[in-house]
Parts: C-alpha cells; structure tokens; sequence
C-alpha cells in the first residue's frame, strides 16, 4: 500500500534473519529457478508488512531479488466505499471472502509462470486503487502477507503472526490507517475469529515474543 506507515525494529529484524535462514535451506533443497513463496499472515497491527519488508532485505542481501504482495490491495470493495458497505451488509459479511481471491491466484500464478501482470495498488492518502504494473521475469522469490494470506494457495512456507489485536492496539494507533471508533473494534473482533482459525495452516509461528517457531514449539512453551 502507498502511504503505509512501517514500524520497523530489532525484533521484525531478527525474527526475518531466521525466517531468511530457513528459507534458504529449502531453496537449497528445490531445483534451480523454483517458484518459491512465503505467506505471512496475522492480526491487524502485528508487523505483517513490517516483517515482510525485512525479510525482503534479508534475502536481498543473499542476492535473491523479492517481491511483496500486499493481499489488503485486493479487497472487492475500494477502501472509499468498503465502510458503507459493511454497515449495510452486517459484522457477518466481514471476512475472507471480502478478498478477490480470484486476482490474488492470478498475481501468483504469473509470478510462477515468470509474466508480467497488472496488481492493485492502494494510495491511502486518497484512498483509490491504482494499478502496478510488474514484471515477475525479474523476480526470485514472492512473500505474500496479509490477514488471510496463508490462505493463498501454492504457498512454500506459510507462516502466522500469533499476536491478537488487542495486543498491537498501540500499533494500530500509531499508523492509524483507519480511527479506532466502536465500529472499528467490532470489525477488528470479526476479522480476529476470521484470522485465528487460519493458525491451523501455519508452518511456522511468529510467538508472542516475536520468536520464529515450528508450531508444537508454541505450544510447549504455552
């Protein structure tokens, strides 16, 4: 998204250099060329795009050449309209199928073919959708993140931030994309049952304290 403000730090830092690190061992596992994706997902405010940018940097800096996709690109309603709509359709309608899965299987699909394609865009300051033109010939590896991302099909490594929306309430404040009003916290408690039970899909979890884990690591330390 343009005009996403990004709250970097150590622990986004560290927990992409081990994220980078296993990574690599599966490339080093997969013919030449190979596809490869990683899907990040998690709760409004827990450094999904935070995370993802860092990895990105991480396996630049292995002279592999990242894409990011930013699944909240691809809502069927555009950000102007999407309150509006949700208001008339009810807490129920909020969810996974708000995303064009459709468009999102279409992004991967020419990344894996190595074409150019056309992906949304949103400008937060005017909140309208453009259109990014890329060219995937050019690309080495694509990190998609977002609410419901794992969900993505044809992902390597799916990976959950397993961090609630109460515990990243100052995040959210701070990069304020959308005000904190009642009707934002509703819509916050809905997509938070819609997220937790993508956690069953994760390869590995990004703990609580922003520590990469295979999931019965998690669970051994709860």
């Amino acid at each position: 998204m343009l005009g996403d403000i990004l709250l970097i730090n150590d622990m986004h830092k560290e927990a992409a250099e081990a994220i980078c690190v296993h990574v690599l061992e599966n490339l080093a596992t997969k013919e030449e060329r190979y596809r490869y994706i990683v899907g990040i997902s998690g709760e409004s405010g827990s450094g999904k795009s935070e995370l993802s940018h860092a990895l990105g940097k991480a396996l630049k800096s292995h002279h592999i050449r990242v894409k990011v996709v930013h699944t909240d690109n691809y809502y069927k309603i555009q950000p102007l309209l999407r309150e509006e709509w949700r208001r008339n359709k009810g807490f129920d309608m909020i969810g996974q199928d708000e995303y064009d899965w459709v468009k999102i299987q279409k992004t991967i699909r020419d990344y894996k073919e190595e074409q150019e394609t056309m992906m949304p865009c949103v400008d937060l300051i005017p909140e309208q959708v453009d259109k990014l033109l890329v060219d995937f010939e050019k690309i080495d590896l694509l990190i998609v993140d977002g609410l419901y991302a794992i969900k993505a099909p044809d992902i390597d490594l799916r990976i959950f931030i397993d961090l609630t929306y109460h515990e990243t309430k100052i995040n959210q404040i701070i990069r304020m994309k959308e005000a904190m009003t009642d009707f934002r916290l509703n819509i916050l408690e809905r997509e938070h049952q819609a997220v937790r039970a993508l956690r069953p899909m994760a390869d590995m979890i990004i703990n609580k304290a922003y520590q990469f884990k295979r999931p019965e690591e998690v669970e051994e330390d709860e």
